[in-house]
């Protein structure tokens, strides 16, 4: 699969999803937001793939937010679908870290945010800047930044609007790692190798569980279902009820404990 604004790559095990529009900060426009969800998507459904890193192309900038057309932002099947992709990268059962190569302003913040890993080049620069220019993100941008780096310093940020390098970033729990320019995507890669040669199954759980309770019934329901599956597939109980429905009679209760 062929996209215009970002660039895809296969590592072994883990994909890179880069966005690729240095030229304008990186910033997300409706296109964009459209071929990061069908990246994520088919990233989630690809069994060969156990992690993913997500970066910005150059060495300035990882994304400074949104890129909204005027001409059709009040067109609702043209409204920026960013939800989409932060609501993707939050329940895809796979890891996916952030290398955060230059500036992460507004939207690609909360981009860094919502990523379960990020590693930061010394250059990064991180800030909200939602109300200096009328806007806000009142969802994944508060919720997620207060769980990250707590209630004080998640407020600080979004009515202050100040700008935090890379290591004020890593002091203050935004980040995991802090590397020299031009390092943040392959030490990503890394981490992203080393996390995929963990369980698929312990990794997908607690992925669930730790996003399950800002996710309301969906998360509750992916809990559910990976914990069935999981049931399933591997435990004499299930096995025996299920040869018993086939065979038509009564399971053979003493295999529950066995």
């Amino acid at each position: 699969m062929t996209y215009d604004d970002i660039l895809i790559d296969r590592d072994g095990a883990v994909l890179v999803i880069t966005i690729n529009r240095p030229e304008a900060g990186n910033k997300l426009r409706h296109q964009t937001c459209l071929e990061l969800v069908d990246a994520l998507q088919r990233f989630r459904l690809d069994p060969q793939l156990r992690a993913a890193v997500l970066t910005g192309a150059g060495e300035k900038f990882f994304c400074i937010g949104g890129e909204h057309d005027p001409v059709t932002s009040l067109d609702q099947s043209q409204v920026l679908p960013i939800i989409d992709v932060y609501q993707a990268i939050d329940t895809i059962p796979k890891p996916i870290v952030a290398a955060v190569n230059g500036f992460a302003v507004g939207g690609g913040n909360v981009l860094n945010t919502v990523c379960d890993l990020t590693v930061a080049a010394e250059n990064a620069v991180f800030r909200q800047v939602g109300p200096m220019v009328g806007s806000f993100d009142a969802g994944y941008g508060t919720w997620y930044l207060e769980d990250t780096v707590g209630r004080k310093r998640a407020k600080e940020m979004w009515y202050l609007n100040r700008k935090y390098d890379a290591k004020q970033a890593l002091a203050m729990g935004l980040v995991n790692e802090v590397v020299p320019a031009g390092q943040a995507r392959d030490r990503a890669v890394e981490l992203a190798t080393e996390i995929a040669t963990r369980s698929p199954m312990a990794i997908a759980g607690l992925k669930g569980a730790f996003s399950a309770r800002h996710n309301g019934v969906s998360g509750q329901a992916r809990m559910a279902h990976d914990q069935q599956l999981s049931y399933y597939l591997t435990t004499k109980e299930a096995h025996e009820l299920s040869a018993a429905f086939s065979e038509r009679r009564e399971p053979d209760t003493e295999q529950f404990w066995s």
